[in-house]
């Protein structure tokens, strides 16, 4: 496994002649699913695409504080785990050949794999990718950090496929371009940004268990180096979300066991049986993932995480110390441990149903051959009220607390006035640190159009954070995008972190 040179540069993070631009979580390409049934996957919202031209031309023209602007997409800019791609149709231009998961599910995260979905998302995207060429022709700075979604631009062919389609919509608009300056303005931080004193920047998965990568500097398989490692969102989205009609993306940390059940019977009986199935499935490639992460492969990847960071910390003057303390405030994966793997997917509640409700068929049948004994009943009802309740506090699909907590010792670990994340897709602020720091979170700009059933769709903030510098200190401003008027205040309370 080599190192990345151009990972490795040093260019000047955040310096003082830059102001920042940044937004999050833009999902490229989500809706874009080829092994779908009709009607599976809910379409993205067109107002969004709109909306984010207009947010890239004004800034490329708007005058910023500085000498430039830099614009930080804080992860998830393209959705490659979302990207559902038979694999039929491409295999001819493939050097990885499909697996059979693959060909079930459409193409994968190899290399060549994520370059078919990256032109995809072009394709679809084509206007919104001009605009951002746009921005970063008119002498603008663009860094790109990784996120779970697009965790896929660890590969340097993906890096270099989406600098190309940058400077050839560019280049289009402006054929005496140079080109060389153009992509020299064009960085991609797979772990983090940070200006000195001024902002900490990352997506926030690696504080998710749900989402976190085991060896954020070398994402690769255990089974087949020449794959990212999957997690669990990805290995659920593909095997589960994306095939179900009906089923989407967000909202499952306010669903319990009876609303997954309700659902799948809503389905009809084939539909019920093929959803079982796809759990089924889903489950097996969990444990199979598990298990790998105990082999000597999985060993190698650990080792060679060391030597990035190694060369990360020696680029960038910041020490191997303090980013093995980065990476000690980070979760582990919950595909780990096998038990949390099975609690993911309720199937500890539903283990404890089934224990319920054979303690009781027990209480009918002791209560018909002794006598009454419905207070044990009563007791069996009560004791699984109280172990359903500790398993749903165990059960927590939303990051959005640990996120505030680990601003606290970021802010401190890499002194900045505001440390700011995406990932949860809601925009936040928070003083920490007793209001030396501020957490913020940018939102996201994944948003659905709503079907024939809905009166309505999730819909996106559309939120971003400018922070300028000046001679008393960075100034950070979270504003909206309004189709309309441009960019506004989003007005958010600013409350104090009680951590």
């Amino acid at each position: 496994m080599r190192a990345h040179n151009e990972r490795m540069a040093a260019p000047s993070w955040g310096a003082p002649s830059e102001t920042l631009l940044i937004l999050s979580d833009v999902h490229l390409g989500s809706d874009i699913n080829d092994r779908a049934p009709p009607g599976a996957a809910p379409r993205r919202s067109r107002r969004i695409d709109e909306d984010l031209i207009a947010l890239f031309r004004h800034y490329a023209s708007a005058a910023p504080a500085t000498e430039r602007w830099r614009a930080v997409i804080a992860g998830d800019f393209i959705d490659f785990i979302g990207v559902a791609i038979a694999a039929e149709g491409a295999r001819a231009r493939l050097d990885t050949v499909p697996d059979e998961e693959e060909l079930a599910h459409g193409l994968g995260n190899a290399s060549d794999h994520a370059r078919e979905k990256l032109r995809r998302v072009a394709e679809r995207h084509t206007e919104v990718l001009s605009s951002l060429a746009e921005f970063v022709a008119a002498g603008h700075a663009l860094t790109m950090v990784h996120g779970n979604h697009d965790i896929e631009f660890h590969w340097d062919a993906v890096r270099a496929e989406f600098k190309a389609i940058l400077a050839r919509l560019a280049k289009s608009a402006h054929p005496d371009l140079d080109e060389a300056a153009f992509v020299a303005r064009i960085e991609f931080n797979p772990w983090f940004f940070w200006a000195d004193g001024v902002a900490y920047i990352e997506h926030g998965h690696q504080y998710d268990t749900m989402c976190a990568t085991e060896y954020v500097m070398a994402p690769l398989s255990p089974l087949d180096p020449r794959r990212i490692a999957r997690g669990f969102t990805e290995v659920f989205l593909r095997y589960v979300v994306r095939p179900t009609r009906g089923m989407k993306e967000h909202g499952h940390e306010s669903k319990g066991l009876f609303d997954y059940i309700a659902f799948a019977f809503g389905l009809g009986v084939k539909g019920l049986f093929g959803l079982a199935w796809r759990f089924a499935s889903a489950i097996i490639e969990l444990l199979r993932l598990r298990r790998a992460n105990f082999s000597a492969a999985a060993r190698a990847l650990r080792e060679e995480h060391e030597k990035r960071m190694a060369l990360l910390g020696e680029a960038r003057r910041i020490g191997i110390d303090r980013l093995r303390a980065l990476a000690a405030l980070q979760v582990p994966p919950v595909t780990r441990s096998i038990y949390g793997i099975l609690a993911s997917v309720l199937l500890d509640k539903l283990a404890l149903a089934l224990l319920t409700a054979m303690m009781l068929v027990g209480v009918a049948i002791a209560s018909w051959h002794h006598g009454h004994l419905w207070w044990a009943a009563g007791c069996v009802v009560v004791a699984w009220a109280f172990a359903n309740r500790h398993l749903t506090k165990q059960r927590k699909l939303e990051p959005d607390a640990l996120l505030i907590d680990r601003a606290q010792h970021l802010a401190k670990l890499f002194p900045a006035a505001f440390v700011v994340m995406g990932h949860t897709h809601v925009p936040e602020r928070v003083d920490v640190n007793d209001g030396s720091a501020t957490y913020i979170n940018v939102g996201s700009w994944a948003e659905e159009e709503p079907d024939e059933q809905e009166t309505h769709a999730y819909r996106a903030a559309r939120t971003h954070l400018v922070i300028r510098t000046g001679e008393t200190g960075p100034k950070a401003e979270l504003l909206a995008w309004d189709s309309a008027a441009g960019p506004r205040a989003y007005v958010l309370p600013v409350r104090k972190n009680q951590g």
